[in-house]
């Protein structure tokens, strides 16, 4: 509980780390909310049927909150503002139109989502981000990057509880550098870091990658080294082996 998990994914393609920790949750009966800036509802939902999960049911019951980026995106560039008027409520991706790096409506998107009902009929609320990189390409500025985790951080693991996982592509020899400041400084905050690389020698038929997992030290020992893991995985098509 309270823990933010960081994704990251260099020469490869990490999204096998979010569908497992997306169906994990679903299973667990938490609440979430799903940031999906990647990838279309229907992709991910053919991916988590494979897994034994259904997201079009989770979502009926209202344990999976699902902001489908792509679409959102295009509704805001072409004005199809349906949406909008009928729920009173500012798109959650509104800085694209408005030219300014403010995430606000995001993050009220994700408080709204995740606040506790009275019910309490799920389980801790969870936050899940694939992938943060997409906002800074869509035009958000890392410092507003940035503030948005903290204030999600703030809500979502202190306050409620909850857990963050979020998802971000980096490459060490990249000249973004406003991608990998934003990496860096999630890589301080984070509680855990599941880091998924590429093969340095290239493509294997046993061997897709290796995934460091890295749990950090406590701030409040700082005696403390972070302890690191390393595997080399393989995935498959219902599941990942190490």
């Amino acid at each position: 509980q309270g823990k933010f998990t960081l994704l990251r994914d260099t020469r490869t393609d990490g999204s096998f780390l979010v569908h497992h920790f997306l169906s994990f949750y679903l299973r667990a009966g938490c609440k979430v909310c799903f940031l999906a800036l990647l990838q279309s509802f229907s992709h991910y939902n053919i991916v988590a049927q494979k897994l034994g999960v259904s997201l079009t049911a989770a979502r009926e019951r209202g344990q999976l909150v699902f902001l489908e980026g792509l679409k959102s995106c295009l509704d805001l560039l072409f004005g199809e503002e349906k949406e909008e008027e009928q729920s009173g409520q500012p798109s959650p991706l509104q800085f694209m139109s408005e030219g300014a790096s403010n995430l606000k409506a995001l993050f009220d998107f994700v408080q709204t989502s995740l606040n506790p009902t009275s019910d309490g009929s799920w389980q801790g609320p969870v936050l899940l981000v694939d992938d943060l990189s997409v906002l800074l390409s869509l035009g958000a500025a890392p410092v507003a990057v940035l503030d948005f985790i903290h204030y999600c951080r703030v809500t979502v693991c202190s306050q409620l509880k909850g857990n963050i996982v979020v998802l971000v592509h980096s490459n060490e020899d990249s000249e973004d550098e406003e991608n990998e400041l934003v990496v860096n400084s999630l890589c301080h905050h984070s509680d855990l870091i599941l880091w998924a690389e590429g093969l340095a020698t290239g493509f294997c038929k046993d061997v897709h990658g290796e995934i460091k997992i890295i749990k950090r030290a406590s701030l409040e020992l700082m005696a403390e080294q972070d302890h690191v893991q390393i595997y080399q995985y393989k995935i498959q098509d219902k599941n990942v082996t190490f």
